[in-house]
């Protein structure tokens, strides 16, 4: 799918600024085609003609254009009047309706303006299919419309200042709507805004009151407010922030209405997100208690394995201290593995920084005596923490093995960890220049290795002797498990 930049330039050239003003402005439209029931198309120039680059149909009434007109030309009965809106410098009405197929069609066009120089025509274009009664919520919604399209002719809308990110976007016009004037009173609420303020406990009509003033009552009796919120219900920025009072939760965004520099008003777009806020704080604390899990589990395993190093300290027999040993190793592996989950709000687990620290680890503990060099090549990526213990466990057994086994009676040796991922793919290759093996290994190490890799990963493990050391190949699938639809 072509970007709007992309589609402009197929009909003429553009710089950077011109089409990062247009696309602000598509960015922030659809609030103007709610407020007018109406489609809004974008044209540019192309020779003598007109070409749509960009439209945007409402959500508050019926569609003009079933079909995608960017990328068409402008009819030729419809060139005079869009040249006429670039010409004029202002809203240009058409004379009489156009019809489109069975039903009349009334159009509005108006040229986009950019440091004082038109770069593009905005059509507003409503259905006279479906005939609307002027209540007094049309009235002013269309009234907010016209006064952010004549921003758009004198080159104030899209508005600089506005904020991006979570301080920009959220409400839309079927939320509830507020016109304040340029002192923050309100001239006028939607049925829909009365409703999100009743939730707060604000009664009666909002009606010529000041909304600044509404809102400080409603926090007085709270600590720290966040400051923003001030210049959004006074109408002064053109931001977003969250209104919390009496167990329910308003996200505002305002939107300054000027006339050339001048603030006049503003349009206030709210919605209740109440049930919003409490599902997400009941997720933080659910991450929250996750995390500690993983950070208690952590500290059992570790003393777990505190307290197999006392009872080795109590036993004589070398096979009993070998097999203490390594069941402290293990144990320490997977208390690795839950230190680093518990850090982090996902539940994936970057493996390349906590497989290092694990295999280094055993390497020291099987042989202090030999000095490793551990080689690590390509990268793991993020492992689903399904199966992070098990992944890790198989490579630290691996690369002990190699340490034991393959630099037996050797000051020095090297060990070299590749890993290739190919979406849930996963091959890792653990090669030594050690003595290589004698026949595949069947000692409770690789038994468990097995084990590990064929139940829990679903995967395949091969050992060969190569010309220097052996080589252990494994390929294992890390994909997210579904969950389960029960829960």
């Amino acid at each position: 799918m072509a970007t709007l930049r992309e589609t402009i330039e197929e009909h003429g050239p553009i710089t950077d600024a011109e089409a990062d003003w247009l696309a602000m402005l598509v960015a922030d439209w659809q609030i103007i085609a709610d407020l007018s029931f109406a489609d809004l198309v974008m044209w540019r120039q192309d020779g003598d003609g007109f070409v749509a680059v960009a439209q945007c149909r409402p959500s508050t009434g019926p569609t003009v254009h079933l079909d995608d007109v960017v990328g068409s030309a402008a009819p030729g009965g419809r060139v005079a009047h869009l040249s006429r809106a670039l010409e004029e410098g202002g809203i240009v009405a058409s004379r009489e309706p156009r019809w489109d197929e069975t039903y009349a069609v009334r159009e509005d066009a108006l040229p986009v303006v950019m440091d004082g120089r038109p770069i593009a025509v905005v059509t507003r274009e409503v259905s006279q299919a479906v005939s609307r009664s002027s209540s007094r919520l049309e009235l002013n919604y269309k009234g907010a419309a016209d006064d952010l399209l004549r921003m758009v002719t004198r080159g104030e809308f899209p508005l600089r200042s506005s904020a991006t990110g979570p301080r920009r976007g959220a409400p839309r016009v079927g939320d509830g709507v507020l016109r304040l004037d340029a002192v923050g009173h309100v001239t006028y609420a939607s049925p829909n805004a009365l409703s999100c303020f009743h939730r707060l406990g604000v009664h009666g009509s909002l009606m010529n009151k000041s909304l600044p003033r509404v809102t400080s009552e409603l926090l007085e009796d709270q600590g720290v407010v966040d400051e923003t919120l001030a210049m959004v219900v006074a109408g002064r920025a053109a931001w977003r922030t969250d209104l919390e009072a009496n167990g329910a939760c308003l996200s505002l965004r305002a939107i300054p209405v000027t006339e050339r520099g001048t603030r006049v008003g503003a349009v206030l777009l709210c919605r209740d997100v109440s049930d919003l806020r409490r599902r997400e704080r009941e997720l933080v604390t659910k991450d929250a208690t996750i995390r500690e899990i993983h950070h208690r589990v952590k500290n059992n395993l570790q003393t777990v394995a505190a307290l197999l190093r006392l009872q080795s300290r109590r036993v004589e027999a070398p096979e009993a201290k070998e097999a203490l040993a390594e069941a402290m190793r293990r144990v320490a592996t997977i208390a690795l593995v839950h230190e680093t989950l518990s850090g982090t709000l996902d539940e994936l687990v970057n493996f390349d920084e906590l497989v290092s620290r694990s295999i280094r680890m055993a390497a020291d503990v099987a042989s202090p005596d030999t000095q490793v060099r551990i080689i690590n090549s390509g990268e793991f990526g993020l492992i689903p923490a399904q199966y992070a213990s098990s992944l890790a466990l198989v490579i630290t057994e691996l690369v002990t093995n190699a340490v034991e086994h393959g630099f037996d009676g050797r000051e020095r040796g090297t060990i070299t960890v590749d890993a290739q991922r190919d979406g849930h793919a996963l091959h890792v290759t653990i090669a030594d220049d050690g003595v290589g093996l004698a026949g595949e290994p069947t000692g409770l190490g690789s038994q468990i290795v097995r084990t590990l890799v064929q139940n829990e990963l679903s995967g395949s493990i091969d050992w060969t002797r190569a010309e220097v050391g052996s080589v252990v190949d494994v390929r294992v699938r890390v994909e997210e498990k579904a969950s389960d639809p029960r829960l």
